[in-house]
Parts: structure tokens; sequence; C-alpha cells
């Protein structure tokens, strides 16, 4: 019997092409040979690129990606060099995101720490180092309608009569080392005047978000919204036992009280984070401090904002015996929170509300953004 090995990139392409997304947009593929489309968009630099402002360039390279998407987050250093290598020899490379926000579910998210929208491409841009422009066609998608994008990344390279000569994916490898370095294959041919010998390739990563699927994003959060909420009591030996965490996930933990207005103000953004993350190695536990007889009224507090997580109140002891499992750092004032990695060492703390911002960023680096180790 022969034993068939199939790569995790593999998977990823197989996905990308026979897997019809919920609400995918009957999109065609822009044919070898067509001209460039139109562009008329808001770049992350505040200025509207037009096709006309790359003019003078011998190729223009459009690559279709996004912020949230691990294959996309997996070719951004490629990306980056791929720009660098050739801008010397007139070759222009734009990067354009194809995604409306809306219609991306937040555990699509559970590998970022922004979403898609025009700011947070501005923010991701300045930290991974993009010096190429990188534009937002999420309000109207008419250009990305136009080129047939069907997965993030993918990549289109024009010649200097802006005439489509390539088609497809970056190369075959997102974490694993590439064999076939198709774009940089058809970058090479066109500049040598050569015929591009592979024009169009299969495409993998994430499937556009087109506007279409915004019922389904609405209609996730309703589910969400539906699920049970609870609150169990806990003891010290179970709960040192949690605190030791001898797991192979991510606690995050937030102690809080009924009687804390800012405890449960921030409650929501808990229930966002733990949407994102939850299908991943990640665990969101609350920890209700207050006495065990009111727990009537914690219960309809966690209710209220559908926390629907692993909700604990204490009844192992005060709250200094509290205090000593949990954190013995803990100072008292409420709310606090702590993020413990597989095997109990406390990675950080937020005294006082959290800024989810910080904390999705702080989750995102431990997890990992792409699919190398999948965490």
């Amino acid at each position: 019997m022969r034993t068939v090995t199939i790569t995790l990139s593999a998977l990823l392409l197989l996905w990308a092409v026979h897997t019809p997304a919920c609400g995918a947009k009957d999109v065609k593929r822009l044919e070898i040979g067509s001209p460039c489309p139109k562009l008329d968009l808001p770049g992350v630099d505040g200025r509207i690129h037009k096709l006309n402002d790359f003019a003078t360039a011998r190729l223009l390279v459009v690559v279709f990606t996004c912020n949230h998407c691990p294959t996309a987050q997996a070719y951004e250093e490629r990306l980056i060099k791929l720009e660098a290598d050739y801008r010397s020899r007139g070759v222009r490379l734009i990067a354009i995101s194809p995604n409306d926000p809306k219609s991306v579910r937040l555990d699509e998210l559970g590998y970022t720490d922004v979403g898609d929208t025009l700011e947070d491409m501005k923010y991701h841009a300045k930290r991974v180092g993009f010096r190429f422009p990188y534009l937002y066609d999420g309000k109207t998608q008419r250009v990305s309608t136009a080129f047939g994008v069907l997965a993030t990344p993918h990549v289109f390279i024009f010649d200097q009569q802006r005439r489509l000569r390539y088609n497809g994916r970056i190369d075959d490898a997102d974490i694993t080392l590439p064999k076939s370095h198709d774009a940089r294959n058809a970058i090479e041919a066109m500049l040598a005047g050569r015929p591009v010998s592979v024009a169009m390739t299969r495409v993998f990563g994430c499937s556009t978000k087109w506007a279409e699927k915004r019922e389904s994003a609405r209609q996730s959060v309703l589910k969400w919204d539906a699920e049970p909420v609870r609150l169990q009591q806990i003891e010290s030996g179970p709960l040192q036992e949690l605190i030791a965490n001898r797991t192979g996930k991510y606690r995050l933990v937030n102690l809080w009280s009924i009687t804390c207005v800012p405890c449960v103000a921030e409650q929501p953004k808990f229930v966002t984070i733990n949407r994102m993350y939850r299908k991943r190695h990640f665990e969101l536990i609350t920890i209700v401090t207050d006495d065990v007889s009111r727990s009537d009224l914690a219960l309809k507090t966690l209710k209220s904002n559908k926390v629907s997580c692993r909700n604990l109140v204490f009844t192992g002891g005060d709250r200094d015996d509290l205090a000593e499992i949990v954190d013995g750092d803990w100072p008292g004032p409420l709310p606090y929170t702590i993020l413990i990695a597989p095997g109990g060492k406390i990675v950080k703390r937020w005294s006082d509300e959290i800024d989810p911002q910080d904390v999705k960023t702080t989750l995102a680096d431990a997890l990992g953004r792409t699919y190398a180790g999948r965490k």
C-alpha cells in the first residue's frame, strides 16, 4: 500500500479552489491578455490612487491581500522583499484589500488583532513596513470584481502596455519553503522579453469577503448571542489547578464584581475577544469576586452581556484567599485581568479596564498569526 502525504499548503489550495464560500460572489478571473481594470481607490497614505499614477512602470504587480487572513500574513515579508528586489528594475507593486469589513465574521479574525477597515489597514501597513501603496476596495468592491479576485493573496502582473500576463499565486507554499516561485518567474520572464511559461495558476488563501456575506456575519452573531450563559462554583483546589494551567491553551482570566461599573462595562469587549480566538488554543474565564450569595445577580449581569464562556464564583474562602491563588501580585482593585500561558506562567497583567487592542495584539502574537504551528 502506498502512503500519500498531503501538505498543509496543498490542503489549503484544495479548499480555496474547490470549496464554495457561503454567500460567495460569482466572479470571473481576469483573462490573460486583458487590459488592467481602472483604479481609483483610497490608500493608507491618505491619497486616491489611479492607474495613471504608475504609467512609467515597466511592469505592474497588483496583489490582492488583507490584514486578517493567516495566509496573507504569511506572505507579507515575501511581498516586501519582492517589491524591494524589483523596484530598481522598473517594477511597481501595489496591494489592494478587496474585503468588505462587515462581511468578516469574528471567528475569522482568530489569527489577527485587526480587521479589514481602512483605518485598520493604516495601522497594519505601518507596523509591518509596507513601502508600497496599500489600497482599500472594501466600500464598493468594483475593482476586485473587475479583476475576479478569488482569495487573499491573489496576484496579477501586467506588462508595460498594461496587458495581463500572469494571474495566480505568489508561490506554491505559504508556511514552508516554496518550490515554485511563480510570480517571480513571471516577472523575470517579462523583464527579459520572454513569454510567461506558466501564465495562470491556482490560488489559495482566505476567500474574498464580498458584501453578499454580510448576512452570514449577522447570523453568526445571532447564533452566538443565543448561547447559554452559566455561572459555576469553584473551590480552592480546582481553582489552583486552573491557574496552574496544565493545558495547551492560553487562559485569559478576568476578575470582576457586580458593584464595579468598569467591570460590567468592559464585558462586551471580552465577549468579542472570546469569539475571535476561542477556536484556537485559547480560553476566556471570568471570576466574580462577590460572595456566592449574590450569584443570581452576577449571572443576570453575565447573561445581559452574553458572556458565554467559563464563568466562576469562588467558594473556597475570602477575597484574600482568592488573590493568593490567582495572582499574589494582584493589589486588589478591580477589574483585573491576567493572561496565563500553558504551564502556568503569567504572560501579562492588566489593571483597571483593558485596552482591547492591546489584549488582541498580545493574543495574536502568542497564538501565532499564520498556520505555522496552528496554535
